[in-house]
């Protein structure tokens, strides 16, 4: 499973890390999970799970 969560900064961003840890908890689990929390404006990757490393 592959899905992103978009911000544009702001309060909205901490919001998005908010669902961004709870998928992380839902999603966590299953075989190939990855999530992407993405700047809408800039493209940035905010965060990554698992770290990319």
């Amino acid at each position: 499973m592959a899905d992103r969560c978009s911000t544009a900064g702001g309060k909205e961003e901490g919001t998005a890390r908010d669902k961004f840890r709870r998928w992380i908890g839902e999603y966590g689990s299953m075989p190939g999970a990855r999530l992407t929390l993405t700047d809408e404006e800039t493209g940035d990757v905010l965060a990554a799970w698992p770290d990319q490393r």
